[in-house]
């Protein structure tokens, strides 16, 4: 009976493995200085973008993958506008708005598993710069791109494109 316990966990966690899904990372050197995102890539497998988030509601949060929440690192302070992210670990997500467009939302929390957000810990929001994707992206894809003395944080997700620039303080 024992052995048949330990081989039923067994076969439940290699399933729940399985459909976690990969993980993925992107990486920008500024000023010597790195800043980094990891996340969960869910696929649309068939669905479209506004299937998936447009039952959001108006200050609904996705955490902008699966599984875990998504992570922001900082070694440098980077200025978002007039929005200062300074250096640490943050969980981020977007945030739907009245007008159904996106914040991007800083969060002091980071490591937690499915759609926790706490607001109370919300360190600050920015604007996204919403556009339609050229060629629609299976898979959750964020990637962090140099731009001028700054950079840039490319969500992509069907034909949803959002953008956040910053610049290294």
């Amino acid at each position: 009976m024992a052995m048949l316990s330990v081989l039923m966990a067994a076969c439940f966690t290699a399933t729940a493995l399985a459909q976690a899904g990969p993980r993925g990372t992107s990486t920008l050197t500024l000023n010597g200085k790195t800043i980094s995102v990891e996340y969960g890539r869910p696929s649309l497998r068939g669905r479209t973008t506004d299937e998936m988030l447009g039952k959001l509601p108006a200050g609904g949060f996705w955490r902008m993958g699966s599984n875990k929440s998504t992570t922001f690192k900082t070694e440098i302070d980077l200025a978002f506008g007039d929005v200062t992210v300074p250096v640490g670990e943050y969980s981020i997500w977007m945030q739907r708005q009245e007008d159904k467009s996106w914040k991007l939302v800083f969060n002091k929390q980071h490591g937690q598993w499915g759609t926790n957000h706490d607001a109370s810990q919300d360190l600050a929001s920015v604007p996204l710069e919403e556009s339609k994707a050229t060629k629609p992206v299976e898979m959750v894809t964020l990637t962090l791109h140099k731009a001028g003395s700054g950079g840039t944080l490319t969500i992509q997700w069907g034909t949803l494109e959002a953008a956040a620039s910053f610049k290294a303080k």
